[in-house]
């Protein structure tokens, strides 16, 4: 690990690393340093072994709220306590069980962010994840729990949360630009109380609490989502892409709602897909990293010259890119919502999108089995024998994202009929 003496000027110069994160050590005070965060967070820190000759490592304080000499002072007085015999570790894990809920929320997403906390298959919870878990807390755990000792909740705290969120207790509107407002509901209340039970459990496992004090509160059964298109609606949509297309409608957005339909992918996985990742020749995306982990998954002709029909943009690497970075385009939601507008059908999201590509593999004959595959609901590991075995995964993708092709075709055909304005 780098070492330097540690002043405002050098501290104020380092850089975030490109992953996870890095430790500068002062060359003066043993054991005395700044961690930087990928997100450029920088939190001074102090190492030492205790009596029982164990490392133990605690935060001072983070830079920009404490100032170097500050930190530098903190240390030497802490190091001070363990000549003398004490742990300031573990006083300091004493101290956080009296966290309050919006404490441990912000520690838990210091931690999560830093990789320094597991999820799923034991790995470092995903970015999309946590973004998801931070607009949970923002919105509704910190307003409704924010300021309560995390030991002393009870079953009846979480649940009586969950109500309010879902009875729209905590609604409000959304930030200048978009539309509508956080209403809360039986969905969001639900994944309200899965994140902080999470929270509280991984606080749990790294010893900041004792026991799960709300351990056993019940969380609301959200509705499941079972919306499809029937095949007029699919035709409606047909006649409303071609109109759109006639009259200005956002190309890139009308691209990935095409998309959408002919693959059953995840919004994100359409909105996020590089070219590089798209194999024309064999039928398939090499996706690095999806809600499933990286996967291998069918694509048809169909979808394939949907994208083949994108403009190219220098530099930026996504099959729809965003017209003002160099990012992916991420307004689909909004363009699909015109769009249903222009067709009269109502209740339609991107999900909306994929179950009607998994409903109407169903009403060709494919199995279960074969529709959760077809999806990227079942295991499918990144090898090159996937390629050339499963022929017959390929072959019901392309039938079906054919099928779906037709019935937009035949509402546009609808269009094509009408004579354009003159």
């Amino acid at each position: 690990m780098p070492t330097t003496r540690l002043t405002k000027r050098a501290v104020d110069a380092f850089a975030p690393p490109a992953e996870k994160q890095i430790v500068y050590w002062d060359s003066e005070i043993r054991g005395f340093g700044v961690r930087i965060l990928k997100s450029g967070l920088k939190t001074f820190v102090l190492q030492y072994r205790n009596s029982e000759g164990i490392k133990r490592r605690i935060n001072l304080g983070r830079f920009g709220v404490m100032t170097v000499e500050q930190a530098r002072d903190s240390a030497k007085i802490k190091l001070g306590l363990v000549v003398a015999g004490e742990d300031p570790a573990h006083e300091a894990r004493q101290a956080r069980k009296g966290m309050t809920v919006a404490e441990m929320c912000d520690w838990y997403l210091t931690e999560a962010r830093a990789g320094n906390i597991l999820g799923r298959k034991n790995r470092p919870i995903k970015a999309s994840s946590l973004n998801m878990d931070e607009s949970s807390i923002r919105t509704h755990i910190k307003p409704l729990l924010g300021k309560r000792v995390v030991r002393h909740l009870t079953v009846a705290d979480v649940e009586q949360m969950q109500t309010d969120v879902r009875n729209g207790k905590t609604a409000k509107p959304r930030p200048v630009g978009r539309g509508g407002k956080t209403s809360g509901g039986a969905g969001v209340a639900g994944r309200c109380v899965g994140t902080l039970q999470a929270v509280i459990g991984h606080a749990k496992h790294k010893g900041l609490l004792a026991e799960h004090p709300t351990k056993g509160a019940k969380r609301l059964k959200s509705k499941k989502k079972d919306r499809r298109l029937s095949v007029a609606e699919i035709e409606a949509l047909g006649t409303a892409i071609a109109y759109a297309e006639r009259n200005g409608e956002n190309p890139t957005g009308l691209g990935v709602v095409r998309l959408l339909l002919l693959t059953g992918y995840r919004r994100e996985e359409a909105q996020a897909m590089h070219r590089i990742w798209v194999h024309s020749e064999g039928g398939y995306v090499a996706f690095p990293d999806t809600k499933g982990d990286a996967q291998l998954r069918a694509i048809g002709p169909a979808a394939i010259r949907v994208i083949e029909a994108q403009p190219r943009v220098i530099g930026n690497p996504h099959v729809f890119p965003s017209a003002g970075a160099d990012g992916p385009f991420t307004a689909v939601t909004s363009c699909l919502d015109r769009v249903c507008r222009l067709a009269g059908i109502s209740g339609v999201t991107p999900h909306t999108l994929r179950h009607t590509f998994g409903s109407v593999a169903g009403d060709l004959g494919f199995s279960e089995l074969t529709i959760r595959a077809m999806l990227g609901h079942a295991s499918q590991n990144v090898t090159q024998d996937y390629v050339h075995i499963d022929e017959a995964l390929k072959l019901a993708v392309r039938m079906t994202s054919d099928e779906i092709e037709k019935l937009l075709a035949q509402g546009a055909n609808k269009l094509a009929a009408i004579p354009l304005a003159a």
